[in-house]
């Protein structure tokens, strides 16, 4: 059964929304039976939120929360962040879920939600908003963009690009690797200006493509999330340098260097000592600490 997990900007519960939701035994039955399925992630309108859904996640498990006996955990895994967020009520005034849009009264919306910060979403209207919530990743016009253009994907991929817009094929995009990739390239590129955030290069061809690409810093293989902020803008060449761990980050987010392996010529296109790389404009975006210190600890030894 798919579901909505709310959440708010000055919640008091421990949430890490790519990793657990927290939430109060109240709404343990319900949460339970999301077990195994997909759910999505709203915003309310509490502390400036957008009162839009966000973002998809796999219910992996509830876990009960072993200092509170009144609340519990969701663990969730397979996070991942819309191109943009999805109004729960779309400009025509059609609500996205189908409890809301059989309501007798349209403004009631706010007392109808009261209570049901965890609640069960119809399988068609979890189709409507994941399509329309990767709309820029899924367009075809941006198929070159994003690395989704035929000499680059697989012939699963193509057909759910392809495919009509049906439950199952959801839920395999949500997992298919070329298509979070492609996700993934756009927030990342997005945010760092499709610049890379250590030589400054920024080249974007005529077709919109930039020859920044979109490097994780703590890489999926070993269990890292397609989140922005586990992401950094990189040309081509500092990316290889970044994945072979030739190049990292300090805790000021200042370029360490293995200059006994990085020729010279490289070395003058970067940033000089103590001087940060080239970050997003917003803070929320720039790359997690934690992450950082995760592929620092493999840099490490090979100086």
């Amino acid at each position: 059964m798919k579901g909505v997990f709310e959440i708010s900007g000055n919640s008091r519960y421990d949430d890490a929304i790519t990793e657990r939701y927290h939430f109060p035994s109240n709404y343990l039955s319900i949460a339970r039976d999301l077990t195994n399925d997909w759910i999505v992630y709203r915003e309310t309108r509490i502390a400036g939120g957008r009162m839009a859904y966000i973002a998809a996640a796999f219910v992996e498990r509830i876990d009960a929360d072993p200092g509170d006996a009144g609340h519990y955990y969701a663990r969730v895994s397979d996070y991942l962040e819309f191109d943009q967020p999805v109004s729960y009520r779309d400009e025509g005034g059609r609500f996205a879920e189908r409890f809301l849009r059989e309501m007798a009264r349209p403004g009631d919306a706010g007392r109808t939600l009261r209570g049901k910060s965890v609640r069960p979403l119809d399988n068609e209207d979890f189709v409507a908003i994941v399509n329309a919530g990767l709309a820029e990743t899924l367009d075809p016009d941006n198929r070159i963009r994003l690395e989704l253009d035929a000499p680059r994907i697989d012939p699963a991929t193509n057909l759910l690009l392809e495919d009509h817009f049906a439950e199952r094929r959801v839920e395999q995009m949500l997992v298919n690797r070329k298509i979070r990739e492609a996700n993934f390239r756009n927030h990342v590129l997005d945010a760092y200006d499709n610049t890379c955030a250590v030589t400054g290069l920024r080249i974007v061809n005529g077709g919109g493509k930039a020859e920044a690409q979109a490097a994780h810093i703590w890489s999926v293989a070993d269990g890292g999330p397609d989140i922005v902020q586990n992401g950094v803008a990189l040309s081509a060449t500092a990316h290889w340098l970044f994945d072979r761990h030739l190049i990292t980050f300090d805790d000021n987010l200042s370029l360490l260097v293995s200059h006994n392996k990085v020729p010279s010529e490289l070395r003058q296109l970067f940033p000089p000592v103590g001087q940060s790389i080239r970050l997003p404009r917003d803070r929320a975006l720039h790359p997690r600490p934690d992450f950082v210190a995760r592929h620092r600890e493999r840099f490490a030894g090979i100086y």
